[in-house]
C-alpha cells in the first residue's frame, strides 16, 4: 500500500511540472524569455517548454490597439477653449522593448498621446482645428511615432473625434459663416453685373453696326408685348427722330431772333402818308 503512494508521488509531481513548463501561444501572440531573470529570446508562437522557477515569460499581444483618449482641455492659438478628444490606433513591433524599455507601454503609450495632442493643438487657431483635421492628425501621428518607437511601438493612426464649443463660441461662428455667405452673395452678384454689362456692349456694338438689327429688336419687343393682356403699349422710338426734331428747333429758334422784318411790312417804324413835325413849311399870310 506505502509502496503504491511512493511512486504516485512522483508521477504527480512530473506532471505538475510538465503543465508548468508547457505553455502554448497563439498567432497573435509573442513571449519574452527571461532566464535567471536576463532576456534570453523572444519565442512564439506554438507550442514552448520553460523550466518551472528558472526561466519566466511575459506575453505580449502583436494586434492593434485602439486607445481612447480622454477629453483634454486645449487653448487654441486665438485664445479659445475647446475640449478634444482623440483615438489612437497602435501595435507592438518589437516585443523584446517593449517589455524591456518601458514598465507598461499601453499608460505610458496614453499619457504621451494626451499630451501631445493638448501641446499639437495649442499651436493652431480654432478654424484650423475644425478645417484641418487630417493634416492635425498627421502632425499628432509622426510625433507620437517618432517618441514611441524607442519602446517597440508603432503608431498607425491618430483620429480627432470631437471638438467642443461653448454655446457663445457656436453663435459667433454661425454669425461668421452668416458674414462670410452674404460677402460671397454680394460678389457673384456684382461679378453677374460686370458680366452682363460686357455683354450689352457687345450687343450695342453689333446692333450698331446695321440698323436692321435694332429694327427687328424693336419688332421682336412688339411682339412680346402683344402677347400680354395690357391696355397701354409703350412703343421706343429710335434716337435718330429725336436728334432730328431738335434740329427743326433749333432752326426755328435761330429764323426768329434774326433781324429781318416779315413780308408786306414797312422797313422804317414812321406810319405812311404822315410826315414829322420838322418837315412842316409855314404858311404865308397876306
Amino acid at each position: 500500500m506505502y509502496a503504491s503512494y511512493a511512486y504516485l508521488v512522483p508521477i504527480v509531481l512530473v506532471v505538475l511540472l510538465l503543465f508548468a513548463a508547457i505553455r502554448i501561444l497563439p498567432e497573435y501572440k509573442r513571449g519574452v524569455v527571461f532566464f535567471l531573470g536576463r532576456f534570453q529570446a523572444v519565442k512564439g508562437p506554438g507550442l514552448l517548454l520553460l523550466i518551472p522557477g528558472i526561466q519566466k515569460m511575459q506575453i505580449v499581444d502583436l494586434r492593434t490597439v485602439t486607445l481612447d483618449v480622454p477629453e483634454q482641455d486645449v487653448i487654441s492659438q486665438d485664445n479659445v477653449t475647446v475640449r478634444v478628444n482623440a483615438v489612437l490606433y497602435f501595435r507592438v513591433v518589437d516585443p523584446e522593448k517593449a517589455i524591456i524599455q518601458v514598465e507598461n507601454f499601453g499608460v505610458a503609450t496614453s499619457q504621451l498621446a494626451q499630451t501631445t495632442l493638448r501641446s499639437v493643438l495649442g499651436k493652431h487657431d480654432l478654424d484650423e482645428m475644425l478645417s484641418e483635421r487630417d493634416r492635425l492628425n498627421n502632425d499628432i501621428q509622426e510625433i507620437l511615432d517618432a517618441q514611441t518607437e524607442s519602446w517597440g511601438i508603432k503608431v498607425a493612426n491618430v483620429e480627432i473625434k470631437h471638438v467642443d464649443l461653448d454655446e457663445s463660441m457656436i453663435r459667433a461662428i454661425a454669425r461668421q459663416a452668416e458674414a462670410e455667405r452674404e460677402r460671397r452673395a454680394k460678389v457673384i452678384h456684382a461679378e453677374g453685373e460686370l458680366q452682363a454689362s460686357h455683354k450689352l456692349v457687345d450687343a450695342a456694338d453689333v446692333m450698331s453696326s446695321n440698323s436692321a438689327a435694332l429694327q427687328l429688336r424693336y419688332l421682336q419687343t412688339l411682339s412680346d408685348m402683344s402677347n400680354k393682356n395690357a391696355s397701354t403699349i409703350v412703343f421706343p422710338l429710335p434716337m435718330d427722330i429725336m436728334e432730328a426734331f431738335k434740329g427743326h428747333l433749333n432752326k426755328s429758334g435761330s429764323t426768329s431772333s434774326d433781324g429781318n422784318a416779315p413780308n408786306g411790312a414797312p422797313a422804317s417804324g414812321t406810319p405812311s402818308g404822315r410826315t414829322s413835325a420838322g418837315d412842316e413849311t409855314p404858311r404865308n399870310e397876306v
